[in-house]
């Protein structure tokens, strides 16, 4: 865990982090991941790789079984920010655009640009990709795009996204604990390029 600390995850404040990270050696850690798992979908900062990445290599509990874990639970609160931007954005929308990181009008106007460019592959991308998958939850709602299609995406998205750091970690065990905490992100935008590339050329046949 100490390795992992010495990172500033993403930039984030580090109080926050550290109060993310200190639930890996509590016994409440798998609660703690489904917690910010289902939180990070809408408001919360701090993404649940790196508390699954101590989880998993502290063998508390299995990695795939951590990363089904994570997975339900971000998938839940998508659907709760689908829901917060469909129905209460006329209220909320001054909280989390003065408060919650990753929000502001011209986000919006650039995810509404790639859902009518992408729709489903759009919140795919989010869901598996550093990018902020919470703009995406609640821009959708705001948008009323097609919500079994969304929710069909965040599963598909999140799920590849946590079973592969999961699998990764099956693996190779605590030797590639560095390479992860590293490069994760960069094999992750390797994969979305190569998926870009592979509906394009579908697209042209």
């Amino acid at each position: 865990m100490n390795r992992i600390q010495k990172k500033d995850w993403m930039k984030l404040p580090r109080k926050l982090y550290l109060w993310v990270m200190h639930w890996s050696e509590t016994p409440y850690g798998t609660p703690a991941l489904m917690g910010i798992s289902f939180a990070e979908s809408s408001f919360f900062p701090v993404p649940p790789d790196p508390l699954l990445i101590c989880l998993a290599l502290g063998a508390k509990a299995k990695p795939m079984l951590l990363a089904a874990f994570c997975t339900i639970a971000s998938v839940a609160g998508g659907i709760v920010g689908y829901i917060i931007g469909g129905w209460f954005w006329g209220v909320s929308s001054d909280i989390f655009f003065n408060y919650i990181p990753g929000f502001t009008p011209e986000s919006f106007l650039e995810v509404q640009a790639l859902y009518d460019s992408w729709g489903f592959l759009a919140v795919f991308l989010a869901g598996l990709t550093p990018i902020p998958y919470k703009v995406f939850t609640i821009s959708g709602g705001v948008f009323g795009i097609n919500f079994p299609l969304f929710v069909l995406a965040s599963i598909l998205g999140r799920a590849l996204r946590f079973f592969a750091l999961a699998g990764l970690i099956s693996y190779f065990g605590s030797s590639i604990r560095d390479f992860i905490d590293h490069y994760f992100n960069l094999l992750l935008w390797l994969f979305l390029v190569l998926i870009v590339l592979g509906f394009a050329v579908v697209a042209f046949l």
